[in-house]
Formats: C-alpha cells, structure tokens, sequence
C-alpha cells in the first residue's frame, strides 16, 4: 500500500504511515469537545456559594439562623446535587 500523503510504500495492515504519521484508515471516534466556559463558570459561582454558606452555618451555633437563610442553603445544595445527577446522564 502506498501512503496517500507522502507515497511512501507502507504494509498493507498499517494503521499510521511510519515516515509522516499520516492515517490510513478514517478516525472511528471524535475528540471530546473541549469544556465550555459556561460550565466553569457555574462551577466558581456554585463554589463561592459553597464557601459563604459553610461560613455563615460556622456561625449558627451562636446565633438564630433565620428559616429563610436555612431554606436558602437546602435549595443550593439540592441545585447542586441536581444538576450533579443531570451532568453524568449526558
């Protein structure tokens, strides 16, 4: 078989040309896509939430967390662990 980029004469069963490393059969699966920036970006907004949640619930020992304040922390994480289970089904 000749390479169909360099013509070099390569082996019939050869996967790669060994001069230009060119293939000789088509690709079977595609790269992945590269990550958006829309997911990182949800990442840091849902982390610096993580992060001023823990320090207001460090504090609840010594004061009355107001319901709402709690309820608010039970919705992030419940958002968080939602779209967990959504993003490993894709």
């Amino acid at each position: 078989m000749v390479c169909q980029n360099c013509g070099t004469e390569i082996a019939d069963k050869a996967i790669v040309c060994f001069r230009c490393g060119q293939a000789t059969v088509a690709a079977v699966r595609k790269p992945a896509p590269p990550p958006s920036r829309l997911r990182g970006l949800f990442s840091l907004i849902a982390l610096v939430l993580l992060v001023l949640a823990a320090l207001f619930l460090g504090q609840a020992g010594t004061i009355d967390v107001p319901p709402a304040a709690r309820y608010g922390v039970i919705a992030v994480a419940l958002a968080l662990l939602a779209w967990r289970m959504i993003a490993r089904r894709r």
